[in-house]
């Protein structure tokens, strides 16, 4: 069954404005709005459907026959007289309650002297052939047919909404380039004053289009400039209406029988980095409207005008409280608003996400009855870079405040890199790092405690890093002029690693069968047989969101592999020193696995993957012929057919004396297959 609403034909402030109460009083609606202009300034809600179109009556008729509305609005604009009469002849014989929300206009402008009124563009695009000197058209796009005197045209300078539609019509009828100011409204008196002042406007022309409009402030500004004005007064004068107050005390009562189906409205608010003087309007409208506030302790002792919280930060903790708020609600009858506070911009390494989606599985399970808004704040991140005046577009973003993260590959790579800290240890341990491994050119900008008193925003090197004494919550920026071109390929040269006397999978080698892999940035990936860990480093330096498990039965060559993790400064490779298929069975399933080495299981390691992760993608490399026969004899056995075996020597030149001599490594098979490949008829290829 549709849910019962309210269908708003709106596109104008108030029209948006209406949709966007009637959603926050937990009552659901359609808006319907001509222009994608009208669409895209509208703010997205829970409750709100948007309907985007030009309609005619045939049209309209069709909207209002799709949902069970209780009410239509004519929240459209005041000139707008021809869609006005499509929405009534719409509406006959529906028995819908018809709303027209009138726009105030001042009474006391029309017995102002000094102004010529029309009740038409026409007659005023008539007189203003008369006019001399530069004309001021704040009337909008749609009516400028009506000027065709050509000398006027020449003289015109014509205020739009800064939208395709409204300049096409422009040009359609001649006004082109500098005669078009594609500007969203109201306008200042101000802003009205410096336009006519450098466009030497003597006339202006304006609709009688009320406070919403900017009436007032187009008026204040001719009267400063002795600047001529004509007004199209409004159709609306002998029309009825109800005005914004009016018209909600008519829709709720229709919705008030229906209490226990009306939403609690929840808003999650980003509290920025922390001085309730930087909390958006939006945020502390919310904030100052709820009934409930839940959040950490310390994001309540900053709540404006020192409003009661709870603190609670966990979904488990907080969801009990809603339910309570509702119940609330369902006794009294009354409109229950919630507000969820999170630390910086609810977008940003936040908590935001995973509460949001453990409420949508309450509201989903019809647990909770509520309409959810997110209501972002100001990051840590823009706030400092503001401070130090720089911008932060082409910053690496790094956060290691409850996560690890490749520090040393991000530091080395960008010439800028913004790091989220969790406190003390952190930017201390981070100077340790960076000295340890002769990075102690890098320019760190700390931030301790951003946005309070005691904020303190200072220039360290590494080794200053590590005298911090402060505990508090920080985050830095870290220059790195020398910062190289980071190569978009793997591709690490076998001097690079420590080798020991632990084999290692060959540069070329390594290098093919990566590619064979095929890693996504989230793959899971279990390295078995890891030796010196060179395929679990490349993979792991491929991205942050790949994990990376190596598995290794060799005490010398698992702390070769942490070793060499270590040199690179990975942070998302595990070490796991045990025999494989029994050292990964409490590891999660991998995506992708690549065997250099089986130490004679290869078939208990195939049988134990293909029941942990059945779909997974798999690289073997074999340099025998024995392992290539026992390898060739499973993929039968399991009978996958889509399967890929490629031979691969490699030959270096060695000099001798004057020469140069290629010289040959052992053949290598590297075989690619994916276990599931045609189970069941399927057949998957290699992406």
């Amino acid at each position: 069954m549709k849910q019962s609403q309210v269908l708003v034909f709106g596109g104008t402030t108030e029209g948006r404005e209406l949709a966007e109460e009637l959603c926050r009083q937990g009552i659901a609606c359609t808006l319907s709005v001509a222009t994608r202009y009208g669409e895209q300034v509208i703010e997205r809600q829970t409750l709100l459907t948007l309907h985007r179109g030009r309609l005619d009556a045939a049209q309209m008729r069709a909207l209002i026959q799709s949902g069970e509305f209780l009410a239509v609005v004519d929240a459209t604009h005041p000139f707008a007289t021809e869609v006005s009469k499509n929405i009534r002849e719409s509406l006959a014989d529906t028995g819908l309650l018809y709303l027209r929300l009138k726009r105030n206009t001042d009474e006391k402008e029309r017995t102002q002297e000094g102004f010529l009124w029309f009740d038409d563009m026409k007659s005023c695009a008539k007189a203003l052939e008369k006019v001399e000197g530069n004309i001021l058209l704040t009337t909008g796009s749609k009516e400028l047919k009506v000027f065709d005197n050509k000398e006027v045209k020449k003289r015109l300078y014509v205020r739009v909404l800064p939208s395709i539609e409204s300049i096409s019509l422009c040009e359609e009828q001649g006004i082109y380039g500098r005669q078009i100011i594609a500007m969203q409204g109201p306008f200042s008196t101000e802003m009205n004053e410096a336009m006519i002042q450098e466009l030497h406007i003597s006339c202006m022309v304006a609709k009688e289009s009320g406070a919403v409009g900017g009436f007032r402030e187009k008026i204040e500004a001719a009267r400063n400039t002795n600047t001529q004005v004509m007004i199209i007064g409004s159709p609306e004068k002998e029309m009825s209406g109800f005005s914004f107050k009016e018209v909600m005390e008519r829709i709720l009562p229709l919705v008030k029988g229906k209490a226990e189906s009306v939403p609690i409205a929840v808003s999650l608010i980003g509290m920025g980095v922390g001085n309730e003087e930087l909390l958006t309007g939006k945020a502390r409208k919310a904030l100052r409207e709820a009934d409930v506030i839940l959040g950490a302790k310390r994001l309540l002792e900053g709540l404006p005008n020192k409003k009661k919280g709870y603190p609670f930060y966990l979904a488990a903790d907080i969801i009990p409280h809603l339910k309570a708020l509702e119940e609330s609600k369902r006794s009294c009858g009354e409109e229950k608003r919630a507000a969820v506070l999170f630390s910086g911009d609810t977008g940003f390494y936040s908590g935001t996400q995973k509460f949001y989606e453990e409420l949508q599985k309450e509201i989903e399970g019809k647990r909770l009855n509520a309409s959810v808004t997110i209501i972002p704040g100001i990051s840590s991140l823009s706030y400092l870079a503001s401070r130090i005046g720089i911008g932060w577009q082409n910053a690496a973003i790094v956060s290691i405040h409850g996560r690890k993260a490749n520090l040393l590959e991000t530091v080395r790579n960008n010439k800028l890199s913004f790091l989220l800290l969790s406190g003390l240890s952190d930017i201390k341990n981070l100077g340790e790092l960076l000295v340890e491994n002769e990075l102690s050119h890098l320019k760190i900008t700390y931030g301790y405690r951003l946005s309070y008193s005691d904020e303190e925003i200072k220039v360290l090197t590494p080794k200053e890093c590590q005298g911090v004494e402060k505990e508090g919550l920080c985050c830095c920026f870290i220059e790195n002029e020398k910062a190289g071109e980071k190569i978009l390929t793997h591709g690490v040269k076998d001097i690079s690693f420590l080798r020991g006397n632990t084999p290692m999978t060959k540069e070329e080698i390594r290098e093919v069968s990566i590619c064979k892999l095929g890693l996504t940035k989230e793959s899971v990936l279990y390295d078995i047989g890891s030796g010196t860990g060179s395929i679990a480093v490349e993979c792991a330096r491929l991205s942050e969101g790949i994990q990376v498990y190596a598995i290794e039965r060799e005490s010398e060559a698992a702390e070769l592999t942490r070793e060499n993790c270590d040199r690179f400064g990975l942070a998302n490779v595990t070490v796991v020193e045990a025999q494989a298929p029994e050292g990964f069975q409490e590891l999660p399933a991998p995506t992708h696995v690549f065997i250099g080495g089986s130490g004679g299981k290869l078939r208990e390691i195939l049988t134990a993957l293909k029941e942990k992760a059945p779909s997974v993608k798999a690289v073997i490399n074999a340099i025998t012929l024995e392992t290539l026969s026992e390898v060739t004899s499973l993929i039968k056995e399991y009978n996958i057919k889509d399967h890929e075996v490629v031979q691969l020597q490699v030959s270096r030149a060695k000099k001798a004396g004057p020469y140069h001599l290629m010289q040959a490594e052992n053949p290598i098979y590297i075989i690619t297959f994916r276990l599931d490949a045609n189970e069941h008829g399927r057949h998957r290829p290699f992406q």
